[in-house]
């Protein structure tokens, strides 16, 4: 017990000497330290720390004393005479749908920089606990709001994006000055969905969607009956949670209808999972007795029996696209033009003719 204690006083010992560093003061070590050590001016070593003005070799020497000296930005000081936090907030629709977990690991790793971090805010489905995050955002003086709307046309989203940058995902804000907006190609992936369901000979088709139809319906929902009555399907669009366990509930109330659909289009593969819970709970096989779509090309879509067809959206071109917009909004407060991402449908075994009757 006493060499473990004696462990962590030398660890202790150690990180105050290094918090000490070369003055011995005990304080820690300030702009004014290292013009003293340099001979500058503290602007000077203000500038030459943040690589703005100065020589190579007098910002290396300048850094070179901040080491010596242990010195380390105050993020506090730096954001008040920049008017910049550092943080930027993604604002994601639920984090229990695996996509979105996917795109936020990948955006934070993205947006994390020595001046910049990521703060990653699940909205639980509420469209009206996304707008009141988001204000909470602006308050905390985020620099920027990166979201993926549940509701896209609220119009609160205006006033928001008066107060802080926000770049949308999926959706675009119909009523909001956004600074950017990573749009979806929903057009191509529900037409493409329905089409491909109704060229296997379907007639009864289910849409499930994580939005409440009467509470808030985004485009893809709004194209999904378009599209539907254009091919003469019989819609049904139904609200379903992300997590397994309500979404296998909703498929197995849907599935023991007397006038059950033949073919679904889950909007994310994490509901599509559901389906394959409830099918084989009720001795239903994909897809000789029911064809099934999903959306968002999960990687353990491919584990499934049989493999789910779904649609790949370009998770990596969307960071690309999300991190460069984000950038240029918090460094020069420009407006960046739409992009819009478009899906693949990839096909494996999970959609087929509808069975005899």
């Amino acid at each position: 017990m006493k060499r473990f204690k004696g462990v962590v006083v030398k660890f202790l010992s150690m990180a105050a000497a290094r918090v000490v560093g070369m003055s011995g003061t005990g304080r820690r070590p300030t702009l004014k330290d290292i013009a003293a050590e340099t001979g500058l001016s503290m602007a000077a070593v203000s500038y030459a720390l943040r690589g703005l003005h100065g020589t190579p070799e007098t910002r290396q020497r300048v850094q070179d004393a901040a080491d010596r000296l242990g010195y380390q930005a105050d993020p506090v000081a730096r954001a008040l005479a920049s008017g910049r936090s550092g943080s930027i907030g993604v604002l994601c629709a639920s984090l229990e749908d695996l996509w979105q977990q996917r795109v936020a690991a990948a955006l934070g790793r993205e947006l994390l920089a020595p001046d910049r971090n990521a703060w990653i805010i699940d909205s639980a489905g509420d469209a009206d606990r996304q707008l009141e995050l988001a204000q909470h955002l602006v308050d905390h003086r985020a620099d920027a709001i990166v979201v993926i709307p549940i509701d896209p046309a609220a119009k609160a989203w205006a006033e928001i994006a008066k107060q802080a940058p926000v770049i949308a995902i999926g959706d675009a804000l119909p009523g909001a000055k956004a600074k950017s907006e990573v749009i979806f190609d929903n057009e191509t992936g529900v037409s493409t969905a329905l089409r491909r369901l109704a060229d296997a000979g379907h007639r009864s088709v289910a849409v499930l969607s994580p939005t409440r139809r009467f509470e808030v319906e985004r485009p893809a929902e709004e194209l999904a009956q378009r599209v539907a009555a254009d091919l003469g399907l019989e819609l049904r669009l139904l609200q379903c949670p992300h997590d397994l366990a309500g979404a296998t509930d909703v498929a197995r109330t849907l599935l023991t209808t007397p006038t059950r659909p033949t073919g679904i289009l889950a909007l994310a593969d994490s509901m599509a999972f559901g389906v394959y819970a409830a099918s084989r709970e009720l001795g239903l096989r994909i897809p000789d007795d029911l064809s099934l779509l999903g959306y968002d090309d999960q990687p353990m879509s491919q584990l499934l029996t049989p493999p789910l067809s779904t649609f790949h959206w370009p998770l990596d071109e969307l960071v690309t696209h999300v991190v460069t917009r984000v950038t240029s909004a918090v460094d020069t407060n420009r407006r960046v033009r739409r992009t819009t991402l478009t899906p693949t449908l990839i096909e494996r075994g999970s959609v087929a003719a509808p069975p005899s009757t």
